[in-house]
């Protein structure tokens, strides 16, 4: 899909999060990555996750800031529609941020929107002395592959309350 217009990146206000109830989540695949014993593998498993409603965009806003408690979220427009978000936790501990939440309307996957949201989140963790960059990342292969093509590796050191809050996920870091 080509798009005409520039992709702009800048922050978000809480007055804008309204804005990404306008962002396709939807997704299906037939496996799932697990980590176990050190080893990254992949099961086959149908699965699919649908696009939220906006009661679940409101759920989900709600608990990455008051549970990961996010310090920053940005937003990539297409012209005066958002069509990606991030966000980012500057402390989870002293030396190490956290990439709170990534998402990027379906229609606009695979042109380089949500390395650009990266890329920025990389910025403003390095800028708040973050020297490594912590995600909990949903297990499907398009999430894994993305972050391990950006230089992040599955972790035998997870942050035990981000495993409890999602243990199926695979705990990945960057260092920075």
């Amino acid at each position: 899909m080509s798009h005409k217009r520039a992709i702009t990146i800048r922050r978000l206000s809480e007055n804008d999060l309204h804005l990404a109830q306008g962002i396709d989540v939807s997704e299906e695949g037939q496996s799932v990555f697990r980590y176990i014993n050190g080893e990254l593998t992949t099961e086959p498993r149908k699965w699919h996750r649908p696009a939220w409603d906006a009661p679940q965009w409101e759920h989900k806003t709600t608990a990455w800031a008051q549970v990961h408690r996010w310090d920053v979220v940005i937003g990539a427009f297409d012209g005066a529609t958002l069509i990606g978000m991030a966000s980012l936790r500057y402390q989870l501990t002293e030396t190490v941020a956290q990439l709170v939440s990534l998402h990027v309307s379906r229609a606009y996957r695979r042109h380089g929107v949500a390395t650009r949201l990266l890329q920025e989140l990389m910025r403003l963790a390095r800028q708040s002395n973050a020297r490594e960059l912590y995600v909990s990342a949903t297990p499907s292969a398009s999430a894994i592959g993305f972050y391990t093509r950006h230089g992040f590796a599955p972790t035998a050191h997870v942050n035990q309350r981000l495993y409890d809050l999602e243990p199926e996920d695979i705990h990945m870091t960057l260092t920075l």
